[in-house]
């Protein structure tokens, strides 16, 4: 019997939805595409005849080999920090949480800014911060000299940050974005490189910005 897996996209998952089914029959050989897996969520469909092992991700390589991150969310991000803090942790990464911790109407600056002065200062190797769009934090943080703050909105972009731009801080939009789309571009991230060369004279001229 071949082994080749069998790629599970959202369309296929809109196909159960569309049906009125709530159960999706899977032998264990299936790749579930990021989309396909928050639509599942999000339909509450149940898997049956296989575990959930898929739905898990502990195979990061961490990013240049760092261990503390910190993180930060407006109230529009409250809750899915909370799911990428486990994420991280569980891949072995120290949490440094600069809040916010409720859900409680807040201020993104306050948060962008904190999370942005822990990586400046060498406190955290990296950040991750959360917004609704994810793009007013990344504004924000922008502002402090010596940080790259890059909105991901999918692997490509979130690829291209490390290797192209050297970032920093990663921002994410919770409003925007699934759940398992946020893993899938937080692990794409972290195992990605900067490539140096002719990007760093690139980034050597935003530094010049910078020092004015």
């Amino acid at each position: 019997m071949s082994g080749k897996k069998k790629l599970i996209t959202e369309k296929d998952i809109l196909d159960i939805v569309l049906k009125g089914k709530k159960k999706f029959e899977i032998t264990g050989n299936e790749i579930f595409t990021p989309a396909a897996k928050d639509r599942i969520n999000d339909a509450q469909i149940k898997l049956v005849k296989a575990s959930q092992n898929y739905l898990t991700t502990n195979n990061i390589d961490p990013l240049l080999d760092a261990k503390k991150v910190a993180i930060g969310s407006d109230h529009t991000g409250f809750s899915t920090k909370k799911i990428v803090s486990k994420f991280l942790s569980d891949n072995g990464f120290e949490i440094i949480d600069v809040g916010t911790f409720d859900e409680n109407s807040c201020d993104y600056p306050d948060f962008a800014i904190k999370v942005a002065e822990k990586v400046k200062t060498g406190e955290a190797d990296f950040g991750v911060i959360i917004d609704a769009t994810g793009i007013p934090s990344a504004i924000t943080a922008n502002k402090i000299s010596g940080i790259r703050a890059a909105t991901c909105y999918n692997v490509f972009s979130a690829r291209s940050s490390r290797e192209h731009n050297n970032a920093n801080i990663i921002v994410l939009g919770a409003k925007t974005l699934g759940e398992e789309t946020i893993k899938s571009i937080l692990q794409v991230w972290l195992n990605s490189k900067f490539l140096g060369d002719r990007h760093q004279r690139r980034l050597d001229k935003i530094s010049v910005l910078e020092r004015k």
